[in-house]
């Protein structure tokens, strides 16, 4: 948003943020006009200097600066298309100039008697356009020609601000003027076709909206005014207390406008962002409103192999005619065969094949029932009456007033102390809930509703038979409805398919929930808005606010298959399930362990790593075991071998501690089991793997006291190995003695000093018994017996 100040200062301003991105010094006197060439990254400055002067935007350099009039500059209009800009200025005079070559005046346009206040170029006609001046008429040029096609004369004081309407269908102009008075007026025939009074002070701007059926007038008395134009009623006013207004912008293809005063800067936004679009209920139409114009697309002319998720479709809208009203929100009826349009506090009721006119009246509110021929309207904040076949059935005053109905298989009427749910046919009160809802969104079985607030919504289970055989309250059945979860997401739009609703939220993603499980089918890059689900296809269809079209894949059998499970219909659910996709299994199965159907998750789920956890959780050894083989991973392994060690499966616990290579565990469990050929197997695995340790404990045990040498001398446990020998295997000393002092990184000195027991007999008394021991020992350990064998030894006078 760009603001030229009357300090000599501009601003640059991101209006989403709130920031503001640039502020740079024009000149020391009013800036009173500048403008985006957005092609040319450009801001384009005009001020009482009589200078307009050209920024890059990005870099803030000045580009070019030159004197275009003898006065004031008021106003620049840059041509959409051309390498143009018009200036107008107090020197009476509006000049067209040619960036293209050096910024050369083209043309000058001369005609008004007084300061030229604001130009604007004709949106459907480029080559001409209007200029407003305090001579007190608006005239209108053609580029090429110095004299003005014509002059619309009517303003009793000066003119001060001109635009024209946006659409094809009026050849109007709008001006604003000290008088203030503001004019519409038919520039084809030259008259003015209406006065729009209410303003206090001068007029300063007006603005034909882009998008909307809006007059924004703005004066010095402070206040911005919208005008309905078509019935040229006075439908809102604002004000901001920030003094004088004296600029007012659309922003194109949104609901903002920019507002400008003495005091800031305001930016609103007017109307419903969301479209005028419907699907019906078999996904073959869908109808739109242009402005005021009716359009069809007929989706069966699609072809299968046009459709990918997330790309826009291309269709082809067909025109079904002029709305006598200006739509704002479009629905299908249940059945599709009809369809309401709603806006400017009116409905119509068309057929939905040939737009003909069924019937119509007033009503701030529609909204269809479940049955395909009922609805009801809303007049005001009191009243809301009910129609069946077009005819008015009933009418009732809710006792707490109707601020908002909602259609359903309930009527939903909403106040200030709630939602308030009625019988269609009864009106008798179903249930009184103290919630602010924003939305109702029904199942098709009317069984499930989903009640969404600004901030979350609420999944309920109605039961309807309560509804009518449980006693009634003044706030009716309690036991009507049972709260199946609340989830704090904001919500968009949303529509069930089965027991799953599907909904798009305000961060850009589709999601739905089922059974307390949210699940994510898509992330989305702008604001879509949910048109319907067409199970025949497996397709989500969503719209922007352009009426581009896209689909995202949904299977429907997926949403069957977990709809099934939440109504605990499980022969329905194996029914469904060989009709999904493998690739699609994984889903599933998280959904049934989230809801507790692990066995079932397990037999549905293709992801190994996911049925691993699945089958340790159940405590399904083979199955663990079996994915474990298939991972081959020493993780899986240990898991599986804790798991065998739960379960007293040593035989199982052995294998995959050895695939886990997870010898600490072995050898507790086969010191544990007293197993000696899985001891020897453990030592011969674990010297394999490099587990010196554990290979060398293990061969202890055994009385492997040999390997256990040769251990200690491979790993370079010289000095271990030195002590081993003379405590276990004497006649090993020597050469472990020799193979000491040959170790590189003992000196000479140290080396010297170790003694040979077969060169210094001396020195190591009892070396000979110690000998004759080793020798019997050696007899000893080779006999192996039986654990069991160890009760019969008597233990009497070994423990002190």
């Amino acid at each position: 948003m760009l603001a030229s100040l009357y300090n000599g200062n501009v601003h640059v301003w991101n209006h989403e943020t709130q920031q503001l991105v640039k502020s740079f010094e024009v000149c020391e006197v009013p800036v009173r006009a500048a403008v985006f060439v957005s092609r040319k990254n450009w801001v384009v400055t005009g001020s009482d200097d009589m200078q307009v002067r050209v920024f890059n935007y990005n870099t803030l350099e000045r580009v070019h600066a030159f004197e275009a009039h003898s006065d004031y500059v008021r106003c620049i209009a840059v041509h959409p298309t051309q390498p143009y800009i018009l200036t107008s200025s107090d020197d009476m005079m509006v000049k067209l100039w040619n960036w293209d070559k050096s910024w050369s005046c083209q043309q000058g346009f001369e005609g008004h008697t007084h300061y030229v206040m604001q130009i604007v170029i004709n949106p459907k006609d480029n080559n001409t356009f209007a200029s407003a001046s305090l001579d007190r008429t608006v005239k209108v040029w053609q580029l090429g020609s110095p004299t003005p096609n014509f002059t619309l004369e009517g303003h009793e004081k000066g003119v001060n601000c001109v635009d024209y309407y946006h659409g094809g269908d009026k050849p109007y102009l709008i001006s604003g003027a000290d008088d203030r008075m503001v004019k519409i007026w038919d520039y084809q025939n030259k008259t003015c076709v209406q006065t729009l009074e209410g303003h206090a002070q001068n007029i300063t701007a007006v603005c034909f909206h882009t998008e909307l059926p809006i007059v924004i007038t703005g004066s010095e008395d402070g206040t911005v005014r919208l005008w309905h134009s078509a019935t040229y009623r006075l439908e809102s006013s604002l004000n901001y207390g920030l003094e004088r207004v004296w600029t007012i912008c659309c922003l194109k293809g949104s609901n903002n406008i920019a507002l400008g005063y003495d005091e800031g800067s305001i930016m609103v936004k007017v109307g419903r962002e969301e479209p005028a679009i419907s699907m019906d209920v078999n996904g073959e139409k869908i109808v739109w409103a242009r402005h005021s114009e009716i359009q069809q697309v007929n989706l069966k002319s699609l072809g299968e192999g046009e459709i990918r998720d997330g790309e826009r479709l291309t269709v082809a809208a067909k025109d079904m005619g002029p709305c006598e009203i200006y739509p704002q929100t479009i629905a299908h009826n249940p059945n599709g065969r009809f369809v309401v349009v709603c806006g400017d506090g009116e409905y119509i009721i068309y057929t939905a094949m040939a737009l003909r006119n069924k019937s119509f009246g007033s009503a701030q509110e529609f909204v269809w029932a479940q049955d395909s021929s009922d609805y009801a309207i809303r007049e005001g904040t009191s009243t809301v009456k009910l129609f069946r076949s077009f005819k008015e059935r009933k009418s009732f005053k809710p006792e707490f007033g109707a601020e908002g109905i909602f259609g359903g298989h309930l009527l939903g009427v909403k106040s200030v102390s709630g939602l308030a749910l009625y019988d269609w046919e009864t009106l008798e009160l179903v249930r009184r809930i103290e919630i602010q809802a924003k939305a109702l969104y029904w199942s098709e079985s009317g069984h499930l509703v989903s009640i969404v607030t600004d901030d979350a919504y609420y999944v309920l289970r109605y039961d309807a038979q309560a509804a009518v055989t449980q006693e009634r309250t003044p706030d009716g059945v309690e036991s009507a409805f049972d709260v199946l979860g609340e989830v704090n997401d904001s919500v968009r739009t949303g529509l069930w398919v089965g027991d799953c609703f599907i909904y798009t939220n305000t961060v850009g993603r589709i999601n739905y929930y089922v059974g307390g499980e949210i699940v994510t089918v898509a992330h989305l890059d702008t604001t879509m808005y949910l048109l319907g689900y067409v199970a025949r296809q497996n397709l989500l269809y969503l719209t922007d606010k352009h009426h581009n079209i896209v689909c995202y894949t949904l299977l429907l059998s997926v949403l069957e298959y977990q709809t099934a499970v939440m109504r605990g219909d499980f022969e329905t659910a194996n029914r469904v399930l060989p009709t999904i996709p493998s690739q699609h299994r994984s889903r599933v199965a998280h959904f049934l362990e989230k809801q507790g159907f692990k066995r079932q998750a397990l037999a549905v789920s293709t992801d190994p790593e996911h049925r691993f956890e699945l089958a340790v959780g159940l405590g399904d050894l083979e199955t663990a075991v079996s994915l474990a083989e298939e991972m081959n991973s020493q993780a899986k392994w240990g898991q599986c071998a804790e798991l065998a060690t739960q379960q007293a499966r040593l035989d199982i616990a052995q294998k995959c501690l050895h695939a886990a290579q997870h010898y600490g565990g072995l050898l507790l469990l086969t010191t544990s089991a007293g197993n000696r050929d899985m001891m020897r197997k453990l030592a011969e695995s674990a010297g394999t793997n490099g587990q010196n340790n554990v290979s060398f404990l293990s061969y202890f045990l055994l009385g492997d006291l040999d390997k256990c040498l040769e251990i200690l001398i491979e790993t370079d446990r010289i000095p271990e190995a030195a002590f081993f020998s003379r405590t276990y295997l004497p006649s090993q000393v020597s050469r472990v003695v020799e193979l000491w002092k040959s170790m590189g990184k003992v000196g000479d000195k140290a080396g010297q000093s170790l003694a040979d027991p077969a060169q210094y007999p001396n020195l190591f008394p009892g070396f000979q018994d110690a000998l004759k021991t080793e020798q019997y020992l050696r007899k000893e350990r080779a006999a192996v017996i039986p654990a069991d064998s160890f009760v019969h030894i008597p233990v009497s006078g070994m423990i002190k």
